[in-house]
Parts: C-alpha cells; structure tokens; sequence
C-alpha cells in the first residue's frame, strides 16, 4: 500500500458538411498535445460517461477539483469517481475487471498490482494499444524510469504514474538545533544517523524527562512496515528476491536491516512499538521526534497546512533516507492509471489518463493539489509553491536512489501475498516475539512455498 493524504482552457468546434461531423482539432496552449474530438469523446448532444475506480483517500480530490479542470478540455467527457478504501480496492479491481460487463474504465492502481491486474489479460498496453489516440508530444521518455516502472509488466505498458510517492526523511530542523548537531544532508550514512540518535532523545521542555525522540515510523504490524526494513536492506546493497523471485533476503544482510529497523524504536517514543501511519505522523507533527520515515506525499500536512501541524516549512527538511554502503534509501510508492480492454470508452478513459499524466497536467496538479510530479521536465522547473521546492529536490533524488537499487515491493502476481508474509514475520521480530533471523528464515520458506 501506498499511503497518501491529501485545465487549461481551449475551444472545441464541430463543423456539419454535407451531414458528416468534421474534427476540430483541439489545440492546448503552448504547443502542447493536441487531440481530436470525434464521437468517441463525446459531443455536446452526445456526452460520453467515463467511470474510474481509486483510493478513497485522493478520490474526492479528484472529483471536486482534477475533473473540472479536465473538463476545460474535454467538456463532453463525463467523469465518475468511486472512492473505495484502501483494503478493499484490489479485490473490488479485480473483481470487475474479470466479470462479463465491468462497471469501470479506468483502475487506480498502487504499486504491486499491476502485474497481478495485467495476468487477468483485463488491461490495455497503453503504448500499443493506445498509440494511435496518443499524442505526439506525450513523451514517454520524460519519465523517470522508477515511477513509470510501476505500471510496466512482461514488456508491457499498462499503467501510467498518475500519484507519484517515496518513501523520504523526514527532519525537525529545531529539534537538531536543540540537540547541538548538524541538521542532515543526502549524504547522511546509516552509522552517523544512529552515532547521533541517543543526542535527540531529549528533554526539550526541562521537565525532568525526555519529551522529544530521535524517530518515529512504521514499527506495529502493517503492509507497509516492511518497507523500513526493506529501504535499509536496499542501502546496504541487499534485495528482496533474485532475478528467479526466490528469497534473496534470508541472509547477513538481511538480518542486518532488519535488526537496524529494530534498534529504531531505543530511540522511539514510549509506546512506539505500536505505531504506524497515523501516530508516526502525529508525533513528528506535534514536534516529538526529529526524524521520521514516512511517504512524502504527507508533506504538505506536516509542513504547510497550520490546520493539521504545528510546525513550518521553515522547521522541516526531507530528503531520501540514509546512505548505506551501495547509496541512499528511498522506496517507491506509485499510484498508477490503467484502461480496461472491455471498456466501450477507452479512448475518452486514454483521453483523461493522458491529459493527467502529460508534462501540462502534472504541473496543474502539482501546483493546484501539491500532488507528486513523475516527469524529468515537471522536477525541474520552479514551482509555484515556494514549499514544493525541497521536495522536487528530494524526488528526484529518491528517483534515482530507487531506480538504482530496485527500491520497490515485489513486482509479480502474488505480490500481496508477499508483501503480507513480510509484514507477518518482520512484525514479530519488531514487537520481539522471535529474533531477526528466524523472522527472515520464517518469511523466506513462507514465501518459496507460496510461489511454487
């Protein structure tokens, strides 16, 4: 799972010769793709109904301020959005894409499911099957390899980066300051990070007692907690499975990380043991940790937004995560637009998916929503929030980190099982109830049986 919390105008004219409709060519201002509109975008006597399936948590956003702006260039496309939560929307993805008259379009899809989606044979090869409805200018290779990976499969294209995330540091630049050390930089190694931890667990309120910690994230059991592990593991030039999708973990290295995520939680607030999403996110926005490990779409509601923090861009840095002995940690969390191939609208389904991924529809989104760029071209621009700076900075970064050391949770159609079986087993070792290595060894037979 990957967690997140939080048009451009032209005209379109449809020309009546000798009872034929003639294409009006629909031009976006400057120079940026064009589209036809014809039948199969709707008219205004005959609209077209597009359907999307997606997390509940941005689905709202999207309905109440992405579709009118989507509208400005294609008035006759008519857009529903059904949020589902989180746990459900797979099963529910799945479910519709395999029965005889799928109700949706377009699915949402996190980051390990592609592959599990695209198995149905449900879902069309965006750059095959779609190539003659997409623009000229919709550069494919503007993409960072890393975010547009995740709806790749088997040579395929089947999905396209709509919510780009990563897993960052997240730095209390005044608890540092507090504690008489440096704030962190990208190059910040894992052996520094915890040499400094025991100095930022302090009393900052001279009560006696610690009331600020060194670090908070995912620690109780859940799909994502063993991301932490596997983002230390990744550093330090360890991998998940091989290039057979056998366990690759249940090893030195792999115990290793996992004892390092372990070994967090000296330097966690009391009680830490069983924190994850909500009350990691809470202690660093209240000001009780330094660090935190968390996906950066949260920054926006940790550094700016004064309703749901008590801290200011000014006190908070992110960067990718520290440095181990193969290079930074990071891990990539994206959320993903796909077409299903029973869909009678695929055209006006490609239609939204590309005006929304393309180089104008990501910087819309990033500045309107301050949701997460993709493309090479939308990073490095300046944006019109002063507070998107750092993180397109650290985007990148985490981009290139992830790409380098395969930073993401398994690519294959049992990838949710898998992930499951990680989070069973390195929460147990977390919470103490077995060692490390016996979490690993549990996961890695647990794992190789599944995938026979």
């Amino acid at each position: 799972m990957t967690r997140d919390e939080d048009g451009m105008g032209s005209t379109r004219r449809a020309l009546a010769i000798g009872g034929a409709t003639v294409l009006a060519a629909l031009a976006v201002t400057g120079g940026a793709w064009a589209q036809e509109a014809d039948a199969a975008l709707g008219t205004a006597a005959a609209p077209v109904n597009v359907r999307m399936i997606a997390n509940e948590a941005f689905a709202k956003q999207w309905q109440t301020n992405m579709v009118p702006e989507f509208n400005k260039r294609f008035p006759h496309i008519k857009v529903t959005i059904d949020g589902v939560p989180y746990a459900e929307l797979l099963a529910k993805s799945l479910l519709d894409v395999t029965g005889p008259s799928p109700t949706y379009d377009i699915i949402i899809a996190d980051d390990p499911w592609i592959p599990q989606l695209a198995q149905t044979g449900a879902l069309l090869d965006l750059k095959k099957d779609a190539a003659a409805w997409t623009a000229k200018d919709y550069d494919w290779s503007d993409f960072n390899t890393a975010p547009l990976a995740a709806g790749e499969w088997r040579g395929a294209q089947y999905g396209v980066p709509l919510r780009s995330n990563l897993l960052l540091m997240f730095v209390n630049k005044t608890l540092y300051k507090k504690a008489g050390l440096p704030e962190p930089t990208p190059k910040l190694t894992w052996d520094e990070y915890f040499a400094q931890a025991p100095k930022l667990v302090q009393d900052t309120n001279n009560g006696g007692k610690p009331s600020a910690w060194a670090i908070d994230t995912y620690f109780a059991r859940d799909a994502l907690t063993p991301t932490i592990w596997q983002t230390i593991l990744n550093s330090n030039g360890g991998a998940l499975l091989d290039q057979n999708n056998k366990p690759a973990f249940n090893n030195e290295k792999g115990v290793k990380a996992l004892q390092m995520h372990i070994d967090l939680l000296k330097y966690a607030p009391p009680g830490a043991i069983s924190h994850g999403f909500n009350e990691s996110l809470q202690a660093f926005r209240q000001g009780q940790v330094a660090t935190m490990f968390m996906w950066g779409s949260v920054f926006r509601g940790t550094a700016v937004d004064a309703a749901t923090t008590t801290l200011t861009p000014e006190q908070v840095g992110i960067q990718v995560m520290p440095v181990g002995s193969s290079g930074p940690g990071a891990h990539r969390g994206i959320w993903s637009g796909a077409v299903t191939n029973k869909s009678k609208q695929q055209r006006a389904a490609w239609a939204l998916l590309q005006w929304l991924s393309s180089k104008e529809g990501e910087v819309w989104q990033a500045n309107a929503l301050g949701v997460f760029p993709a493309r090479k071209s939308t990073l490095a621009t300046k944006p019109e929030s002063a507070w998107l700076t750092p993180v397109y900075v650290a985007l990148q970064q985490g981009y290139d980190a992830a790409q380098a050391g395969e930073m993401w949770r398994p690519r294959m159609p049992k990838s949710d099982a898998v992930q499951q079986v990680l989070a069973d087993e390195t929460a147990r070792a977390v919470s103490g109830q077995i060692p490390a290595d016996q979490a690993l060894k549990n996961a890695a037979t647990r794992i190789e049986r599944l995938l026979r």
